[in-house]
């Protein structure tokens, strides 16, 4: 696998989803209390108020290893899963050097099963490609949280944490929808800029987007893959805007590219049209928050899922589950919700934004 496509892979299984919003589903493991304010360049959840999880219980060691942080999300991954380590007394975090080789990783994760760590939280360079070292730690008895992008065998973990690319698009296609519908708008073109085209990853956000706009009556003008790359988000946006002398809006389905995206709009003169980002960076919101902007909104897809792993990773290890439901055991599968930020709630998101 490519040092590109291990980067462009890590919106993993299902996108949309998530920062997870002023009511917090990031802690919801441990807490009903949302995250309180923290500095914008940290993308981390700040303490949540205790509940009975919090308090100490068994000690147990987490194993934690993620693809190099050669992007603002996969920096952000790691950020969060140090950072909610350190809340727990009860917590010994072993995190293992980041690579983007898969044969570096697989043997990285075998030496934390040598270590006989009592936890692994595990973001795959790929899925597939690891399902079976993920195996193994499950056989050795050690539980595995796999985190966003899944392992075809549901044998190789205990519980899988990762966002929703299908209601990534669904909530970019309704943010547009609901506003060219109030401003009258008949025959809108829409543009959309993918990150690679043939990941389904990418498939299915561009589903997500495609079936909220029909029911507005719209359909997509125009869709071009931009690589999940800055320097790619600039040609690409560059080229649709020559394409399009008029524009009514524009999907960007992600931040990091969308450094570029914006870029080309600021150097091209063009503010007829509103666009949506994808993700949830701190650079975007600030965007969003000057009020001057083209970019209007993002749907999430945060990193603090990364938080929300090790803290799962813990209650399984303990043998405990979570405070706020019914069941006495983690659930096997959580896919977090894609929330939409816009002017209106930008500043309970920014705390928790990851810098492009």
């Amino acid at each position: 696998m490519s040092r590109q496509d291990a980067r462009l892979a890590r919106r993993g299984f299902l996108f949309g989803g998530a920062v997870v919003g002023a009511g917090a589903l990031v802690t919801a493991c441990t807490s009903n209390e949302p995250p309180a304010a923290q500095q914008s360049a940290a993308p981390s959840q700040a303490p949540a108020a205790a509940t009975d999880n919090d308090r100490p219980g068994r000690e147990v060691k987490i194993g934690f290893s993620a693809p190099a942080a050669d992007h603002g999300w996969i920096a952000a991954i790691a950020k969060n899963a140090e950072e909610a380590a350190k809340r727990y007394s009860d917590v010994t975090f072993v995190p293992v050097e980041p690579t983007n080789d898969i044969n570096q990783q697989i043997s990285a994760v075998e030496s934390l099963i040598q270590q006989k760590v009592d936890v692994l939280v595990l973001l795959p360079n790929d899925g597939e490609q690891l399902n079976q070292v993920a195996r193994r730690a499950m056989d050795a008895g050690i539980p595995v949280v796999n985190l966003d992008r899944i392992f075809p065998d549901k044998l190789s973990y205990r519980t899988w944490i990762g966002g929703d690319n299908y209601g990534m698009g669904v909530a970019a296609g309704h943010y547009i929808g609901r506003k060219l519908k109030e401003k009258g708008v008949t025959d809108p073109v829409i543009l959309e800029i993918q990150g690679i085209a043939t990941l389904p990853l990418t498939q299915e956000r561009s589903k997500g987007f495609e079936d909220a706009l029909r029911t507005y009556g719209y359909r997509v003008t125009a869709r071009q893959d931009a690589q999940f790359t800055v320097e790619s988000g600039t040609e690409v946006a560059t080229n649709l805007l020559q394409a399009h002398k008029k524009i009514d809006a524009i999907w960007n389905h992600d931040d990091d590219q969308g450094v570029g995206v914006l870029a080309a709009i600021k150097e091209a003169g063009r503010n007829e049209f509103f666009m949506v980002g994808g993700a949830g960076s701190a650079n975007a919101m600030r965007e969003i928050q000057s009020g001057t902007s083209v970019l209007e909104c993002t749907v999430t897809y945060s990193p603090t899922m990364a938080g929300s792993a090790v803290k799962l990773a813990r209650l399984i290890a303990q043998g405990r589950g979570m405070s706020d439901l019914v069941e006495q055991q983690v659930p096997q599968s959580i896919t977090l919700a894609s929330e939409t930020i816009t002017k209106d709630n930008v500043e309970q998101y920014l705390p928790l934004g990851f810098e492009s």
